[in-house]
C-alpha cells in the first residue's frame, strides 16, 4: 500500500485533472440517464402479469387502460364530442366509454343500470383511457388542459406522470437543504472553517461520477434517482473527515507533507475500508430481491459508496495537499465539548437502558413483522395533493374501479361466451367489452368494422376488457384476482393471460413478500461474516448486529403501534440500508472500547469511548436523520416520504442504541472479546496512532489529563 500511495501523491496534479474532468463529463452524462416511475416495470420478467403484458403488446396495438377521466355536466352528445377530443391527444391510444358497451340510441333507462353507471352517472361521464407509456407526461398535461382543474383524472398513468413532474423539483430542494445542513454540522464538528468545503468537494466529485456512470444501467428507478445521491452523501461523509484528521496527526510526526499524507493513507485505509465494506454489503443485499427495484437501488448505492472510497483514497490526497495551508490558516478552537460528562451520565444509566433493550427486543420484532402493507403505487399520493383530491372526486361519484384485460386463444366463440357468462356472475365485474359481448357468439365477424374488431381480436387471441369494482390493491382485490384467474383457468387451462393494475400489484405482493426473509438473512449473515473476519471474534459481531437489528425492529414497530400502513418496498429497502449505513457506528464504538480497555478498567473505558466517538457518530447520524426527514416532509410521493421517515427515525434509533445501550452491553460481555490489558498508557497511545481514523484527537487530550 505504501508504494501505491506514494504514486498517488507523486501524480496528484494528474489525478486532480482526471477526477475533475470525469466529474464534469459525468454531470453531462447524468442528463441522459432515464428515470422509470412505474413500479410494475420492476416485476420479474417471468411473473404472470409481466408475461401477459408482453403477449398483449405483441398481439395488440392498444395497451391496458391506465387512466380514468371524469368530466361533469355532460350530455350524451357532448360526452361523445369529448371522447373524440381525448382520442386526438398525442399519446392517447384508446378511449372507452358507454357507447362501446351499450347501444346509446336506446334509452339508458331501459338498459342495465350497473353497466350504465360504470360510465355515466348524474350527468357526469367517466372515460377509460389508454395512454402510451413514453408519452405519459405530455398526454396527461394535454388531458388536464382539455378538461380543466375542476374535473378529475386518476390511474397509474396519471400517477406516474405526476410523480415524474413533481419528484425532480422536490429532490433538488431536498438536496440543497441537505448540503446546507452538512455544512453546518461540519462547521461544528471540525476544527477548520475550510474543512467543510474540502469535504464537500470530495463528496461532490464522487456523487457526480456515480450519477453519470448510472448510464451503464440505461435507466434507474425513481426511488434510486431520489434517494441515491442523498444516501451516498450521508453514508460517505465520514471517510474524508477521517483522512483529513489522520493527515493532521501524521504531520506532527512527519514534517514533509507528502510523506505525512502517505502515512495517513496507510494508517486510515483499514478503518475506512471496514466501514465502507459493511455499508456496501448492506446495499448489495438488495440485489438478491426478485423485485428488480432492489437490484436497481442496491447496485447504484454500492457503486456510489465504492466510488466514494476510491475518491477518498486517490482524489482527496491531492485535494488536501493542495488546500492544507488554507486548512491551517482557518483553524479554530473546538466548538463542541469533549463529552466526558456525557460519558459519565451514560455510565450511570447504561444498565437501565440494557434492561429496557432486553425487554423490547421480542415485542419490537413481533410488532415490526405485524404491519399492514401497501404493495403497489395506488397510495403514493396523499389526500391533500392534487392527485389525491382527484381520486376522491372520481370515487365519490363512480366508486373504486380498475380495468383488467384477459387474453384467451382465438377461435372458439362458444368457450368465450361461456367464460364471459361466468365472469358476469362475479359481483365485482361491472362490465365486459369483448367480441362475444358486443356482437354475440352467433354474429359473423364481418359485421364489425375493422377498427373495432382489431381492438377485440388479434391473429392468435381474443381480448376481454373487464371493468371491476375494486381497489388497485388489498385483500379483496387479491381475492378477486385469484377468482378471475381460477375462472379463466377452468375454461382455458394454462392458455390465458390476465393483466391490469390490480393483477400486477398482486404479483408484486407475491414477489416482494418472498424476498423479505432472503434479503434480510443474507444481509445480516454477510455483515456478520465481514465483522468476524475484521475483529477476529464471534461474540462481538453478534452483539453489534443484534443492536442494529433491534434498532431496525423498533423503527418498524412504530407504524404498527400507530396503526398506519407501510409500503412494503420501503420496509425491504430500509431493512438493508439501515443495517449497512448505521452498523458502522457500532463498529467504531466497539473498536475504541477495546483499545481503551487495554489500559483502563471497564467503566473508565466506557467513559473514554463515549467521549471519543460521540462527535463522529453524531456527525454521520445527524446528517442521515436530517436527510431522511427532509425526504419525508418535502416529498409529495408517499413512498419516498415514508422511505425518508424510516431513514430518519431509523438513524435516531441506531444512535440511541449505540450511545446508550451498547456501552452497557460492552461492559456486561467484556470478557468475551477483551482478552488482555496492556500495562502502560504509552502502548495505547501507540496503538491509536497506528490504527486510529482521525476521530480521536480529543481522546489524546484525555490521556494527558
Amino acid at each position: 500500500m505504501y508504494k501505491f500511495y506514494m504514486r498517488v501523491v507523486k501524480h496528484r496534479r494528474k489525478i486532480m485533472v482526471f477526477f475533475v474532468a470525469a466529474a464534469i463529463i459525468c454531470m453531462f452524462l447524468s442528463n441522459f440517464v432515464e428515470v422509470n416511475y412505474d413500479m410494475n416495470d420492476y416485476l420479474p420478467q417471468d411473473s404472470a402479469s409481466t408475461v401477459a403484458l408482453d403477449v398483449m403488446e405483441t398481439e395488440f396495438d392498444g395497451g391496458i387502460p391506465n387512466a380514468r377521466v371524469m368530466i361533469s355536466d355532460m350530455t350524451i352528445p357532448k360526452a361523445l364530442e369529448y371522447k373524440e377530443k381525448l382520442k386526438e391527444i398525442d399519446g392517447v391510444q384508446e378511449v372507452t366509454w358507454l357507447d362501446d358497451v351499450l347501444d346509446i340510441s336506446v334509452p339508458l333507462e331501459t338498459q342495465d343500470s350497473d353497466t350504465v353507471e360504470t360510465y355515466y352517472k348524474d350527468g357526469t361521464a367517466l372515460f377509460t383511457v389508454t395512454i402510451e407509456e413514453h408519452k405519459r407526461v405530455e398526454a396527461v398535461e394535454d388531458i388536464r388542459a382539455l378538461i380543466g382543474d375542476e374535473n378529475a383524472m386518476t390511474g397509474s398513468a396519471v400517477s406516474t406522470a405526476t410523480a415524474t413532474t413533481n419528484t425532480v423539483s422536490e429532490i433538488r430542494k431536498i438536496a440543497s437543504f441537505a448540503v446546507a445542513f452538512v455544512i453546518l454540522v461540519l462547521m461544528l464538528t471540525t476544527n477548520s472553517w475550510m474543512e467543510p468545503l474540502v469535504v464537500l468537494i470530495g463528496l461532490g466529485i464522487a456523487i457526480l461520477i456515480n450519477s453519470g456512470t448510472n448510464l451503464i444501467f440505461g435507466e434507474i428507478s425513481f426511488v434510486t434517482n431520489a434517494a441515491g445521491s442523498i444516501l451516498q452523501l450521508a453514508v460517505s461523509l465520514d471517510y474524508s473527515v477521517f483522512l483529513i484528521h489522520r493527515f493532521e496527526e501524521c504531520r506532527q510526526e512527519y514534517p514533509d507533507e507528502k510523506e505525512a499524507m502517505v502515512q495517513a493513507l496507510c494508517k486510515s485505509t483499514g478503518s475506512i475500508l471496514s466501514s465502507g465494506l459493511t455499508t456496501v454489503i448492506g446495499f448489495l443485499a438488495l440485489c438478491l430481491m426478485q423485485f428488480l427495484l432492489g437490484p436497481d437501488l442496491g447496485l447504484v448505492l454500492a457503486k456510489g459508496v465504492a466510488l466514494s472510497l476510491i475518491t477518498v483514497f486517490i482524489f482527496m490526497p491531492a485535494l488536501i495537499l493542495m488546500t492544507y495551508r488554507w486548512l491551517d490558516k482557518t483553524r479554530h478552537k473546538p466548538l463542541l465539548p469533549d463529552f466526558h460528562k456525557f460519558g459519565r451520565v451514560v455510565c450511570k444509566l447504561m444498565f437501565i437502558f440494557v434492561c429496557i433493550f432486553a425487554v423490547a427486543i421480542v415485542p419490537a420484532y413481533l410488532a415490526s413483522n405485524s404491519n399492514s402493507y401497501y404493495y403497489g403505487s395506488s397510495h403514493m399520493f396523499g389526500k391533500d395533493t392534487k392527485m389525491g383530491k382527484d381520486i376522491q372526486k372520481v370515487e365519490s361519484v363512480f366508486g373504486k374501479s380498475d380495468t383488467y384485460v384477459l387474453l384467451v386463444p382465438k377461435g372458439d366463440s362458444s368457450a368465450e361466451k361461456a367464460l364471459s357468462d361466468e365472469l358476469h356472475t362475479v359481483p365485482q365485474v361491472t362490465s365486459i367489452v369483448s367480441y362475444v359481448d358486443m356482437a354475440g357468439a352467433e354474429i359473423p365477424r364481418d359485421f364489425l368494422d375493422a377498427d373495432t374488431l382489431s381492438l377485440l381480436e388479434s391473429e392468435h387471441y381474443s381480448r376481454m376488457v373487464l371493468t371491476v369494482d375494486a381497489e388497485y390493491e388489498g385483500e379483496e382485490t387479491f381475492a378477486l384476482v385469484e377468482k378471475i384467474r381460477a375462472i379463466a383457468g377452468k375454461h382455458y387451462p394454462d392458455t390465458y393471460y390476465l393483466a391490469g393494475e390490480g393483477v400486477s400489484t398482486y404479483d408484486l405482493m407475491d414477489t416482494v413478500t418472498a424476498d423479505m426473509v432472503k434479503v434480510n438473512a443474507v444481509a445480516i449473515l454477510a455483515v456478520l461474516v465481514v465483522l468476524v473476519l475484521l475483529v477476529k471474534s464471534v461474540s462481538l459481531p453478534v452483539i453489534l448486529v443484534l443492536s442494529i437489528e433491534t434498532a431496525i425492529w423498533i423503527n418498524f414497530a412504530i407504524p404498527y403501534l400507530k396503526g398506519s400502513k407501510v409500503f412494503y418496498i420501503a420496509y425491504l429497502i430500509i431493512s438493508s440500508v439501515q443495517l449497512g449505513a448505521t452498523v458502522d457506528y457500532a463498529i467504531l464504538f466497539s473498536d475504541r472500547y477495546r483499545e481503551f480497555r487495554e489500559i483502563y478498567p471497564k467503566r473508565k473505558a466506557i467513559i473514554e469511548t463515549i467521549s471519543a466517538v460521540t462527535v463522529s457518530v453524531m456527525t454521520s447520524g445527524s446528517v442521515l436523520t436530517v436527510v431522511g426527514f427532509l425526504l419525508g416532509y418535502l416529498s409529495s410521493n408517499q413512498l419516498l416520504a415514508q422511505l425518508g421517515m424510516f431513514l430518519g427515525i431509523g438513524a435516531i434509533c441506531s444512535l440511541i442504541i449505540v450511545l446508550f445501550v451498547l456501552p452497557g452491553l460492552m461492559y456486561i460481555f467484556d470478557r468475551l472479546f477483551v482478552k488482555k490489558k496492556a500495562k502502560t498508557k504509552t502502548k495505547l497511545k501507540a496503538k491509536i496512532k497506528e490504527k486510529g481514523d482521525g476521530t480521536l484527537l480529543k481522546s489524546d487530550k484525555a490521556f494527558s489529563k
